[in-house]
């Protein structure tokens, strides 16, 4: 065996392909055809692309499908405390040693083929779902989605939670040109969900050029707030007295409906009844998604939100849940996004900012976001900091009880706080 310990082999995976991010099939594709498993994905196979919403449609897939009684296998990613985060079986992390163990069948399979960091995990991820046999194999897109390496496998449907600008050195700088690519995870014949708004024209063209059954959000299945409730109507089925997803942000709502369209179309393979549906939505728990913690009478607001469609429904939040006192910011972002964006969106939300470096090659400086933001007006008030660790031990030092402190930007800059605040 190459390594016994995951560290070393994530440590080794990341200098095996000179670059970060090398989007393509082949590569992923060859190795998948010579691992003894390939083509042994059992269990119906559901992918999830979308600029925003991915991960918490796969946690709410899990919920609803754990309380059912159906087995999951679900590959998300990045992770934000650990690298089992990505790989799970009934909701849970896999153990360090069945991922080391999946990485040692890749490296044999792969010969001298460069497999990036992503492609290891996915095929990794792959590798055990084959072994274990779950009932429904939930595959999260990484970016985009034509070229992404999940795509090796043919899903038997796909959703697409929301098309918006981000990663544009890769995916194109207009939404039809992202939705496009989005919607290469669509297969011939197979059905596929829309659970976002305003869906470009290039997702419904290429759905027709595979005739694909597309089904929209509003269109083809609506849902509506009714009190403490809200309740999600089909074409040949209304669900009604159901409770608000135990995640933060109305948007949720767009994700927990599209869960249960898909359902909705797999239900001849996975049973899903009210009970489960109810269940599932009361036991989400996803960390790091306009999560609220309180500490010493502070308000902590943590969210990966990391371009401007996210962090819309962050601002959102904040300015319908306001606080007594000030609300405060750490920020670290990486340098790949519409920063000048993101900060233009909450300038008039944050009293006082405090920037943080993030330890990575990818990671924006400090000083580069307050050189940015000094030339926005009513950003007055910054503080910069060498790491988010200094950055939220300055926000905690200087807030107040009533005072709030909202940390996002980054799954690297709410992965390296969390721990800090669960203590």
């Amino acid at each position: 065996m190459r390594y016994t310990r995951l560290e070393d082999w994530l440590s080794w995976q990341e200098g095996l392909n000179p670059k970060t991010i090398d989007l393509g099939l082949k590569r992923t594709m060859q190795v998948w055809r010579r691992l003894a498993s390939a083509g042994l994905v059992s269990g119906a196979v559901i992918s999830i692309a979308g600029t925003n919403g991915k991960g918490s449609t796969v946690a709410l897939f899990e919920a609803i499908l754990k309380q059912a009684g159906c087995r999951t296998g679900s590959y998300t990613s990045p992770h934000l405390l650990r690298y089992n985060e990505r790989i799970r079986l009934d909701g849970e992390p896999v153990p360090d040693q069945v991922i080391v163990d999946a990485f040692q069948a890749i490296d044999d399979a792969r010969g001298d083929i460069p497999l990036t960091y992503f492609e290891f995990g996915t095929l990794a991820a792959l590798h055990i779902f084959a072994r274990e046999k779950p009932d429904v194999v939930l595959l999260e897109v990484g970016l985009g989605g034509r070229l992404d390496a999940v795509n090796i496998i043919d899903a038997d449907l796909a959703i697409i939670t929301s098309i918006d600008i981000d990663h544009q050195e890769w995916l194109g700088s207009d939404r039809e040109t992202i939705g496009r690519e989005k919607a290469g995870i669509f297969r011939q014949g197979k059905p596929a969900v829309f659970s976002g708004r305003d869906m470009p024209a290039s997702v419904a063209d290429h759905a027709a050029k595979l005739q694909v059954p597309l089904y929209l959000n509003g269109r083809d299945y609506h849902y509506e707030k009714i009190g403490e409730s809200w309740c999600w109507r089909g074409s040949d089925r209304v669900v009604s007295g159901l409770p608000f997803p135990n995640l933060r942000g109305g948007h949720q709502l767009d994700n927990a409906s599209g869960v249960i369209m898909a359902l909705e179309l797999l239900t001849g393979n996975i049973p899903v009844n009210k009970a489960a549906i109810e269940a599932g939505l009361k036991a989400i728990n996803l960390a790091g998604r306009q999560q609220i913690m309180e500490k010493q009478g502070v308000q902590w607001v943590l969210d990966v939100a990391h371009n401007p469609h996210a962090v819309a429904a962050l601002k959102n939040r904040l300015q319908d849940t306001p606080v007594p006192g000030r609300t405060l910011a750490v920020l670290g972002m990486l340098k790949d996004k519409d920063v000048v964006a993101v900060l233009d969106l909450m300038r008039n939300q944050i009293d006082k900012w405090h920037f943080a470096t993030i330890d990575d090659s990818r990671g924006l400086s400090a000083e580069s976001l307050a050189a940015m933001a000094g030339k926005m007006p009513s950003v007055l008030m910054m503080e910069n900091h060498a790491n988010v660790k200094q950055a939220v031990d300055a926000a905690a030092a200087e807030a107040k009880s009533g005072d709030r402190v909202v940390v996002f930007g980054s799954f690297f800059t709410v992965g390296e706080a969390l721990p800090m605040l669960v203590v």
